[in-house]
């Protein structure tokens, strides 16, 4: 029996055709995970100008989930890089962090892999020509010619279903201090021990990027490696790779608005990110204290 449910869907002009944006939240709120349904003709967004149009249909999964001012979602594919599909890879080597919000907004940041020299500074450019791309409606261009282009803007899907797998279970939530505010560590250890999932939710990981404008937000990430120190009661786990972005509503990408990299989180509130700066792909280690909520499946 399939766990995955549809809980919104959108029309190709994204109104909301069942269910409603509250459903939605409510289950990433509660730790559900993410997948998106798409539809699109093959000559009109794979490749442009073919005749063929068969109609292709895409699911993506969005492993790395934001919820914004506890009302608005977005998420990220935080393991993608170029295809073409069938048959191919695109031309060169990238992570492609596409970035749906809830209203159906789009958003692509691509830093490059493959070492190629950077030719120019960062900064906003002039929209790119779209024009065998009717479907494609770009809203700016950042960096494109710096290591690290990023854009957003809308793709007149056929058809947009928001898909969840709602049946994590918070067994545990903390201060940034450790100090315990509802579940209990031993739940947590048990679930652990017993082979189960971990997802983390992240209060505020991006309050850095915000200055002044500050806009709570949680980061829901996927954990690799857990670790339990016996004697210290202490648990620790490595993240999936994370993409952190300025928070807003709708969510997008801009000039130095965004990053990457993995969290080591432990449930006395510290955490330990290996922040990648996608313009030079240098690495830093960064510390900072947290209220995180523990789910286990």
């Amino acid at each position: 029996m399939c766990a995955w449910k549809d809980i919104l869907e959108l029309d190709q002009n994204r109104r909301v055709v069942e269910s409603t944006s509250t459903a939605l939240c409510e289950a990433i709120d509660s730790g559900a995970d993410l997948r998106i349904y798409t539809e699109f003709k093959y000559g009109e967004h794979i490749e442009p100008g073919s005749s063929n149009i068969e109609l292709v249909q895409e699911v993506s999964d969005f492993r790395v989930t934001y919820l914004v001012d506890n009302r608005w979602v977005a998420g990220i594919m935080n393991l993608r890089v170029p295809a073409v599909p069938p048959n191919w890879f695109g031309p060169r080597m990238s992570m492609s962090f596409f970035m749906y919000n809830q209203d159906g907004s789009q958003a692509i940041a691509r830093p490059y892999l493959d070492g190629r020299p950077v030719t120019a500074a960062k900064g906003i450019s002039p929209i790119d020509d779209h024009s065998d791309m009717p479907k494609y409606h770009q809203f700016d261009n950042w960096d494109v010619k710096a290591n690290a282009p990023s854009s957003n803007f809308i793709y007149d899907f056929e058809a947009y279903r928001f898909i969840v797998r709602d049946d994590w279970r918070e067994v545990y939530r903390h201060n940034s201090d450790g100090s315990a505010i509802s579940g209990s560590l031993d739940m947590l250890i048990e679930a652990f021990s017993n082979g189960c999932e971990i997802k983390a939710a992240i209060s505020n990981p991006c309050i850095d990027m915000l200055g002044d404008n500050a806009v709570s937000h949680e980061l829901f990430v996927h954990a690799g490696p857990g670790y339990y120190n016996t004697e210290q009661r202490l648990f620790t786990v490595e993240s999936q790779p994370a993409v952190r972005v300025k928070p807003a509503i709708p969510m997008k990408y801009t000039s130095d608005g965004w990053d990457f990299g993995w969290f080591l989180l432990r449930t006395d509130g510290f955490a330990s990110y290996w922040q990648c700066d996608p313009y030079t792909l240098a690495f830093e280690k960064c510390t900072s204290r947290y209220t995180i909520r523990w789910f286990v499946r």
